[in-house]
C-alpha cells in the first residue's frame, strides 16, 4: 500500500515507460507519414472519436468502481483478521487454566503462537499468483518480489509451530486450514481434561469459526477473478480509442497551427503542439484502465494491496505483548514509500 500523500514521478515511470515511449514513436510516425509523406487520408473527423471517448471512459469508471470495492472489501476483512485475533488471545488468557502455572502458560503461548502461525499462513497463501494475475514489467516486478511470498516454502509459520507440525503443514494444500483444525482440536482436548468449561469452549470455537468465515472471504476475492469481460474489453477499448487519437487530431491541430502561424514556422508549431497533447491524452486514458487492472487482486502484494505483512506483524506485536513476551519484533517499515 503506498503510503505517501503524492506517488512520485520515480514510481509512475515505472510503470508507464513503456506505453509513454510507444505514444512518443507512434505519434511521431503518424505526424511523420501525415506531413511529409503526404498521406491525407489518415486524417479522421474528431466527433466520432468523442463518441468513443465518452464510452470508454464510462467502461472505465465502472471497472476502476467495482476494483476499489474488492481492495477495500479485502482491507475490512484484514481488519476482521485483527480484532478476531486480539480476541482469540484475550480469550485463551482468560480461560485456560490447567491448575500448573508452567504448564498453563505454556499452553497459551501454544495457541497464540499457533494463530501467529495462521495469518502468516493465510497471508502467504493469499500472495501465490493466479492463472489470470497481471503480469508486470521488469521494473514493477523487482517491487512485487522485494517481500519474497511468491513461493510458500516463504511461510514463516514455522516460527510458530513445532517442526513436527510444521513438516506436516507443508504437506497439506490449504495450510492455514489445517492450522485452525488443529487450534480446534487443541480446545477439544482442553474441555476434556477440564481445564476449560463448556461455555469457554464455546467461545474460543466461535472465535475459530469467525476466522475460517474471514479466511473465507479472503479466498473468494483471491480465486474470483474480476469478470473479464469487463476487464478485457476496457483494455481493448481503452487501444483502439488511444491509437487513433492522433489521426484525429492531425486536422484539429493542422487548422490552429495554419490560423496562429506563419507558412515558415507551421511545421515546428504543429510538431510542438500535437505530440505532447497526444501522448498526454494516450497516457490519462491508459493510466486510467491500468490502474483499474492492477487493483483487481488486493492480495497480490503490489503497491497499492492490502498491506498485509505489516498487519501479520501487528498482529504478532499485540499478541506477544499480550504474553508478556519481552523481545518483541519491530514494525514493518515501508520500503520506498510502499507498506507491505
Amino acid at each position: 500500500m503506498y503510503i505517501k500523500r503524492n506517488i512520485s514521478w520515480k514510481l509512475i515511470l515505472r510503470y508507464a515507460w513503456k506505453n509513454m515511449l510507444l505514444f512518443v514513436l507512434y505519434s511521431l510516425a503518424i505526424f511523420y507519414m501525415y506531413h511529409y509523406l503526404g498521406w491525407y487520408f489518415i486524417d479522421i473527423p474528431f466527433e466520432p472519436l468523442t463518441i468513443i471517448g465518452i464510452a470508454v471512459a464510462f467502461y472505465l469508471g465502472f471497472k476502476n468502481s467495482q476494483s476499489y470495492d474488492r481492495f477495500w472489501e479485502g482491507r475490512k476483512i484484514w481488519g476482521g483478521i485483527v480484532n478476531y485475533s486480539r480476541t482469540w488471545a484475550i480469550n485463551v488468557l482468560s480461560f485456560v487454566d490447567t491448575g500448573n502455572e508452567e504448564q498453563t502458560r505454556e499452553t497459551k503461548r501454544q495457541l497464540v503462537h499457533r494463530h501467529l502461525a495462521w495469518v502468516n499462513a493465510l497471508r502467504v497463501q493469499l500472495r501465490q499468483k493466479r492463472p489470470w494475475t497481471r503480469e508486470h514489467g521488469t521494473l514493477v516486478e523487482s517491487l512485487l518480489d522485494i517481500h519474497g511470498e511468491r513461493n510458500k516454502v516463504s511461510n514463516e509459520a514455522f516460527n510458530f509451530v513445532s517442526l513436527g507440525e510444521y513438516e506436516e503443514l507443508k504437506q497439506r494444500v490449504n495450510p492455514a486450514t489445517h492450522i485452525i483444525k488443529n487450534q480446534a482440536l487443541v480446545v477439544a482436548e482442553l474441555r476434556k481434561k477440564e481445564y476449560i468449561d463448556g461455555f469457554q469452549e464455546q467461545q474460543l470455537m466461535s472465535v475459530l469459526e469467525e476466522l475460517y468465515n474471514l479466511q473465507g472471504m479472503c479466498e473468494r476475492i483471491k480465486n474470483t477473478p474480476f469478470p473479464r469481460q469487463y476487464a478485457y474489453f476496457t483494455k481493448v477499448f481503452t487501444w483502439l480509442f488511444v491509437l487513433l487519437v492522433p489521426l484525429g487530431l492531425l486536422n484539429i491541430f493542422e487548422s490552429h497551427v495554419i490560423g496562429e502561424s506563419n507558412a515558415n514556422d507551421q511545421t515546428e508549431f504543429l510538431f510542438l503542439q500535437m505530440i505532447p497533447f497526444t501522448v498526454l491524452i494516450m497516457w490519462i486514458f491508459t493510466t486510467m484502465e491500468m490502474i483499474g487492472d492492477i487493483s483487481e487482486d488486493p492480495f497480490e502484494g503490489s503497491t497499492n494491496d492490502v498491506p498485509m505483512t505489516s498487519l501479520c506483524r501487528t498482529i504478532e506485536i499485540d499478541l506477544r505483548d499480550m504474553l508478556d513476551e519481552k523481545d518483541l519484533p519491530e514494525s514493518i517499515e515501508p520500503k520506498d514509500n510502499i507498506l507491505y
